[in-house]
């Protein structure tokens, strides 16, 4: 007898490609029905927010508008969840439709590429009574020459502001040997280790999203370099307000006490220190930005070329991107807007895209997967436990995921494999996850190869 009910994630296949939207729709649609949620999850003036994956404008091995579909949501599925979202709303209401892109892309591009306007000009003209709004998060835009900030652009950022969140001892951070040497978004790394230390740990997030009645977390199915998968806990890095808080890896290599490089060897020795050392100098001087660029082709031609050399934290020993995830995670689930604990469970959802997904050099290189899936849950660590089976991969070696299984964060209850139900319109994909077959074969991330693939694998490559 089973102490509690099964927590259903829906894994839905369809059509392998964005060539109907109708067929977008009705995948999208029903999957969530398949979850069966509660008449009132949804409520009449709910403010809705939807956070999609607009991480950049294009892969980055390529420029140009047709190099996007694998890499972000598409938004026929963002659009499609806002139908499904209307109606329950009952004729009055809000959606927001928001994220903080890398710093260094162009979300203009991004609402070019995608012709988000006109999504929000369809579904204002055909829900006029619901408020939809467009925004990006993020505070201010970077303009780089080969991975090197030249220069800066403030934004208006989130219109509602931010909150500071002290997490302080309930982060996954206390008592990790690499603070003091934690690297984040810029080369500012005083700033990142000035808000990880001893016990406290410190978050900025952006108040639309911590503010929501109903978020809905709308993914895209891909693989991460530093974590492994991008699915539902990775997205909710979107929800910060400064990335510079973040911690992303620690300096050094192992013998060092870091988890910048995975080998101790003489060239990853030498890397750490002739880095760190240009990237204070450029921090201090940020004029000398376009100088470096130079210096760092030399890097590059000396030392490899990042999608072919494991560096920057770019591999499964990764100690640190991880408790930034499910920290911010337990931001989300556990303080509400004003910084202060939640009272009440926040109403959660998440529709992940795997239509067309990416595999391979996650999240900026992926090469696509044509699916034709949608996985649907209310759970993001069964979300992502089951994501990491689709995959072809093996979730309990994927840190992300082994880690929040049994863990309660904030009002969200803990979640175990064996807690987990899979209902799907594939017969063989249907029960718990022990005993799933089938799925895809994805290529990890060079630095996961060998890792984390599934003993079984999946069907499909």
């Amino acid at each position: 007898m089973r102490d509690m009910p099964y927590t259903t994630v829906s894994l839905q296949k369809g059509q392998g490609h964005y060539t109907d939207p109708d067929a977008v729709r009705d995948l999208v649609w029903g999957a969530i029905d398949e979850l069966r949620l509660p008449d009132d999850f949804l409520r009449p003036g709910d403010h809705v927010v939807l956070k999609p994956n607009w991480l950049g404008e294009c892969d980055v091995r390529f420029r140009g508008p047709g190099h996007w579909e694998h890499l972000i949501t598409h938004p026929y599925v963002i659009e499609s969840v806002c139908g499904w979202v209307v109606p329950r709303l009952v004729g009055s209401g809000k959606i927001t439709i928001c994220d903080c892109p890398q710093t260094d892309s162009s979300f203009d591009r991004i609402r070019e590429y995608c012709q988000l306007d006109d999504m929000i000009h369809r579904l204002s003209s055909s829900h006029p009574e619901i408020e939809f709004r467009l925004v990006d998060l993020r505070p201010e835009e970077w303009q780089s020459l080969d991975g090197v900030v030249v220069k800066k652009r403030l934004l208006p950022g989130d219109p509602a502001g931010h909150v500071d969140v002290s997490l302080d001892k309930q982060s996954f951070f206390v008592g990790f040997h690499g603070l003091g040497r934690l690297f984040g978004a810029s080369y500012d790394m005083d700033e990142t280790n000035a808000r990880h230390h001893d016990t406290t740990h410190q978050y900025r997030l952006c108040r639309t999203p911590m503010d929501a009645d109903v978020l809905i977390n709308i993914p895209k199915l891909k693989t991460h370099k530093k974590v492994g998968i991008t699915c539902a806990l990775k997205n909710i890095v979107g929800i910060n307000g400064d990335k510079n808080w973040l911690p992303h890896y620690t300096e050094g290599t192992p013998g060092q006490g870091g988890d910048q490089f995975p080998s101790d060897d003489l060239r990853s020795r030498t890397e750490t220190r002739w880095m760190g050392f240009s990237k204070r100098i450029v921090n201090r001087m940020p004029a000398l930005g376009r100088v470096f660029v130079p210096v760092k082709k030399v890097g590059r031609w000396i030392f490899g070329d990042t999608l072919r050399v494991v560096r920057s934290g770019n591999w499964h020993g990764n100690d640190t991107c991880w408790r930034m995830v499910l920290d911010l995670n337990l931001c989300l689930f556990g303080f509400a807007s004003d910084g202060a604990e939640r009272r009440t469970p926040l109403r959660y959802l998440s529709v992940i895209d795997g239509i067309v997904s990416g595999e391979g050099d996650g999240p900026w290189a992926p090469d696509p997967v044509r699916c034709g899936v949608v996985v649907a849950g209310t759970h993001p660590v069964a979300v992502d436990a089951v994501s990491a089976l689709l995959m072809g991969f093996d979730p309990l070696r994927l840190s992300m995921i082994r880690h929040a299984l049994d863990l309660e964060m904030g009002r969200l209850p803990a979640v175990s494999m064996n807690d987990i139900q899979i209902v799907s319109n594939q017969r063989d994909w249907n029960g718990e996850p022990g005993s799933f077959r089938g799925g895809f074969r994805f290529r990890p991330h060079f630095g996961w190869t060998g890792f984390i693939e599934a003993a079984n694998g999946g069907d499909e490559s």
